[in-house]
């Protein structure tokens, strides 16, 4: 049994830092520089939480994991395969479903906590 010990803070950056950019073959505008900051990940690799961070542009997405996240700032715009969209601003809270197709624009610089479980099946 964990003791206090064991609790983590997800507000914090805790972990290594990375910076990378969107990968071509996702990329629709912009140069976006992104950052994760990775606070907890379980030992099955199943769940992490922590933080990520964008610079504007604009990309294409695919989830296979299910995710929280919490905007601290900036504003995004993140549309499903049909075009209909939903803006995101710091406050916003909300659940990405697995199976999610679509696109995400940063427009303004955004950081987010995210929270992030993957099926083992959608792992292999």
């Amino acid at each position: 049994m964990a003791g206090i010990s064991g609790i983590v803070d997800i507000g914090v950056d805790q972990g290594e830092r990375f910076e990378y950019r969107v990968a071509p073959e996702k990329l629709i505008s912009g140069d976006p520089v992104q950052t994760l900051t990775q606070g907890f990940t379980s030992p099955c690799g199943q769940f992490s939480t922590g933080i990520w961070a964008s610079t504007p542009g604009h990309w294409r997405v695919n989830y296979t994991e299910m995710e929280y996240c919490e905007i601290l700032k900036g504003v995004s715009v993140i549309r499903d395969e049909t075009g209909k969209e939903k803006v995101l601003r710091a406050g916003d809270r909300f659940v990405i479903p697995a199976g999610f197709k679509g696109t995400w624009e940063v427009v303004e610089p955004c950081e987010k906590i995210y929270v992030v479980y993957e099926n083992e099946t959608a792992r292999t």
